[in-house]
């Protein structure tokens, strides 16, 4: 490994990025990340600080947005790789798709520019297996999903704005390397469900759903399955990729292999926590409800499309390109997360 090289990181605030940096720090490696305001900086650095890392002169902050150009020149100057992590991921969905898609699509190209112009090595982008394994059937439950795979973007399945983002986006990104990179290369990260310890006071992402469930706003399990991988195994799979040389051209699909129930998920908490998680359902609700609900929420309409899949995935690739495994079981990581909200939020 090449300690002297300088990493810029897209989108520092946000809860895989920042285990990202914290990681590349740890190695020693010099590091940019991008804030859409620099208001965030210190908000960037308590994070950090909570992972045992004092920033000081290692990392150094820039102000760039992907919907506008201003800034990535800066940002990418003298940099030899690129972790593109940066997506829009709203709370709510929005109710037209391209608020999602169009910055996404379009703020993925606008860093490959500017990695390109800057004559950087090599971009690792976060994509996500959303943009592999979603918009097909329960018919699909033994089907093994691998990075030769997309996600089905046919009018008919009514794929979520948020997989159709991530699908678009990457395709963009591929497309691009092949049209007009030059020397620059490209490797996607496609993690599933991440999970893990939280950051600052705020459970984010699919931490939300443990969050939900300690706090007894979830009335009762639905019949959704989650794969899952740990954040902390998910930032050293960003950085074999960045650092293995024959990872350049390739996908990586991120995961423990496993998919878990929402039942599955709430009796390992109730096994682990004891009293904390008295707040967590027995019952089991009917999946017509939540296709009712779709019709009223966006969230309901996120989610309602996956009832029934047991997603199955391959993370082979990973494991014999990039030497990666993960050091964390799925209950470990469950456990430790909840733990952490339990304590922080």
């Amino acid at each position: 490994m090449e300690k002297e090289k300088t990493v810029l990181v897209t989108g520092g605030s946000g809860y895989i990025a920042t285990y990202i940096i914290a990681e590349l720090l740890k190695k020693g490696y010099s590091v940019r990340t991008t804030v859409r305001s620099l208001k965030r900086e210190e908000e960037v650095r308590t994070a950090l600080a909570e992972l045992g890392q004092t920033t000081n002169g290692e990392l150094q902050f820039f102000e760039a947005d992907l919907t506008k150009d201003t800034g990535w020149a800066a940002a990418v100057a003298n940099v030899t790789y690129v972790l593109h992590v940066a997506s829009p991921l709203p709370s709510v969905m929005p109710k037209d798709e391209n608020e999602l898609i169009i910055p996404a699509k379009e703020g993925t190209l606008r860093v490959l520019r500017a990695a390109k112009n800057a004559g950087v090595k090599r971009v690792v982008m976060t994509s996500a297996f959303g943009a592999a394994g979603m918009g097909y059937t329960a018919d699909r439950n033994d089907y093994v999903f691998t990075e030769k795979d997309w996600s089905n973007l046919s009018p008919d399945t009514k794929l979520n704005a948020y997989y159709k983002s991530k699908t678009l986006a990457e395709k963009s990104a591929w497309e691009f390397i092949k049209r007009e990179s030059g020397n620059l290369e490209l490797t996607t990260i496609l993690p599933v469900a991440v999970m893990g310890p939280v950051l600052g006071k705020k459970a984010t992402g699919s931490n939300q759903l443990i969050g939900m469930m300690l706090s007894g706003h979830l009335p009762g399990f639905f019949d959704l399955y989650f794969p899952i991988v740990d954040v902390r195994d998910l930032a050293k799979a960003h950085i074999l990729a960045l650092e293995t040389p024959n990872a350049a051209g390739e996908r990586f699909i991120i995961s423990n292999n496993q998919s878990i129930s929402m039942k599955q998920l709430g009796m390992i908490l109730k096994n682990n926590l004891g009293e904390a998680a008295k707040k967590i359902p027995n019952r089991t609700i009917p999946s017509f409800i939540l296709k009712f609900a779709a019709f009223f929420s966006s969230m309901a309409r996120y989610t309602s499309s996956d009832l029934g899949i047991s997603y199955k995935m391959s993370s082979d690739n990973a494991r014999k390109i990039l030497h990666w495994k993960p050091d964390y079981s799925v209950e470990e990581t469950i456990v430790t997360t909840a733990k952490s909200i339990i304590e922080k939020v």
